[in-house]
């Protein structure tokens, strides 16, 4: 796990989760049509259930995209354990197991709809409402732990969908047009006040500049009888989180050379440079990013467990 810091995959982990809840949206709202008595006329009953299953193999598809890429992701804390098993994920618990319980449960429907012919239809539609609470249970997943939820252009998706679902049932229940109208309205705006106010989201510094962090990594030591190299890698944790790594070649009265690398999450956008003073748990250094700005570091540690570090680092321009 934890096998990338590319951008790339944390753009794709969202993107799937945005296209997953969208299509299961699509996939419940039109269940909920086919259900409710008068079915469209223009559309043949094949054609919708076509649709309907169909719709229901890409929330897999783009469900478990998102997953693979949250696991693969180095930025998120997210192990093996955390995303099977509900509760157990240190980042917003609740909401981020709410999502567990949705693909899970997805993935339950799935196995009763391919062994549909071979269950009691009574025991099939029954289960087929799991589909709602799915819905529902990722509907205050990505309200509650998205990183795009208080963006506007999320927010106006989230609200259509919430009122496309209401709007929905409200006319599967009643036929009426008034009802549907106004559960569709109320909903759209519960979700605009929960996510701007309870559920608003305040991102970390992207590429920050100037910010203080723990440190865990550690330190190899390769020495020989002229020379030395050792290197340290650490990754921080704290309103800006990144991977840290200094190399030094020591001579037995002086430096050699030094490298040093800062790479920040989840941009993954490096800060390249050396290390300019050496202690005997820590070291300073400076360093030069993609985008011209410089940076000075300071990480001092200590070690636990042979060559386990543990400490704190401060960046500042």
């Amino acid at each position: 796990m934890h096998l990338t810091t590319s951008p790339l995959d944390w753009y794709i982990a969202r993107a799937a989760g945005v296209a997953a809840y969208l299509l299961l949206t699509v996939v419940v709202a039109l269940g909920m049509t086919m259900a409710g008595g008068k079915r469209l006329k223009r559309w043949p009953k094949f054609a919708l259930e076509d649709v309907h299953r169909f719709g229901g193999l890409l929330v897999g598809s783009f469900v478990t995209i998102h997953v693979v890429t949250i696991a693969l992701d180095a930025y998120l804390p997210f192990s093996l354990s955390a995303i099977l098993v509900p509760f157990t994920a240190s980042y917003r618990t609740v909401y981020t197991a709410l999502g567990v319980v949705a693909a899970e449960l997805l993935l339950a429907l799935a196995v009763t709809n391919r062994y549909r012919e071979c269950l009691p239809y009574a025991f099939w539609r029954r289960a087929h409402y799991l589909n709602l609470a799915v819905w529902t249970a990722a509907t205050a997943h990505g309200l509650g732990s998205g990183t795009d939820r208080s963006t506007p252009w999320l927010l106006a998706l989230f609200a259509a969908s919430v009122a496309t679902v209401l709007a929905a049932g409200a006319w599967r229940l009643s036929r009426r047009p008034a009802l549907s109208f106004g559960l569709a309205a109320a909903g759209a705006a519960v979700v605009v006040l929960v996510a701007t106010g309870p559920l608003a989201f305040s991102p970390k510094p992207w590429n920050a500049r100037t910010f203080r962090a723990s440190i865990t990594g550690q330190v190899v030591q390769n020495v020989g009888a002229t020379r030395g190299l050792v290197s340290a890698a650490a990754t921080a944790r704290g309103a800006q989180r990144a991977l840290l790594r200094a190399d030094l070649l020591l001579e037995p009265s002086r430096l050699d050379a030094t490298s040093f690398q800062l790479e920040l999450l989840p941009s993954g956008m490096l800060c390249t440079g050396r290390v300019t003073q050496v202690q005997s748990f820590g070291f300073d250094a400076r360093c030069r990013a993609e985008d011209g700005s410089r940076r000075f570091v300071h990480a001092t540690w200590t070690l636990a467990g042979g060559n386990r570090l543990r400490g704190e680092v401060v960046v500042h321009a």
